[in-house]
């Protein structure tokens, strides 16, 4: 079954805050977008395994622990999506990235694709989805639907903040997907918004309605 992760480290916590306030220009914003999913995917990555290899120090040869050549994909739903890679690749800068474009009808609140692409040996990967607004969950069901369909096999869904109806779809369809968010907020809106949320992410981070 899935497990749902709530990481509410101080420091996330005060970025949240930060992010989630009106007056936050869309630079301010985009950069703290970037340091809370730096500060997300070390706890996302937490269980990635390790090797013991021998290196020499200035003093003497030792032997340390270092990833073990597990290989990561980060596939952000655009557009959104795409404030978060950058604080991810800070971490791990030889995950390569993907790319899946959906967008949200107005009217009937459902996803539709537009783009695709994606490693070529994405089944071989530990791919880690990202969205920073977990609403309704149908763009990242969609999401993680689309990446088995093309083969991927272990799979994570982070995001920023979250909805009950959007973990709850996700977990619901995709039992075997781990979820990782900073807040979960109260509810959705009639128009599908999260409450309190933090409005429109594409929007706040790149200026454009």
């Amino acid at each position: 079954m899935s497990k749902v992760t709530q990481i509410a480290h101080p420091l996330i916590l005060h970025k949240l805050a930060l992010i989630r306030d009106k007056n936050t220009g869309s630079k301010h914003f985009r950069e703290l977008v970037e340091e809370v999913a730096m500060l997300m995917a070390y706890e996302v990555t937490r269980d990635l395994p390790t090797e013991e290899v021998e290196i020499e120090t200035p003093i003497c040869k030792t032997t340390c622990k270092m990833l073990s050549g597990k290989k990561v994909a980060i596939v952000p739903i655009l557009r959104a999506g795409l404030g978060m890679v950058d604080g991810m690749l800070s971490l791990i800068p030889a995950a390569k990235v993907g790319h899946i474009g959906l967008y949200r009808d107005e009217k009937t609140l459902k996803p539709v694709e537009y783009f695709c692409k994606l490693p070529q040996d994405i089944e071989e990967r530990d791919v880690i989805v990202t969205d920073p607004m977990l609403a309704t969950g149908g763009s990242a069901s969609d999401a993680i639907t689309l990446l088995k369909k093309k083969g991927a096999k272990k799979i994570r869904l982070m995001c920023l903040i979250s909805a009950p109806e959007g973990i709850k779809m996700v977990t619901d369809i995709h039992p075997d997907v781990d979820v990782y968010v900073a807040a979960i907020d109260d509810k959705l809106n009639q128009d599908g918004y999260i409450i309190p949320g933090l409005g429109d992410a594409g929007d706040r981070l790149y200026g454009t309605k």
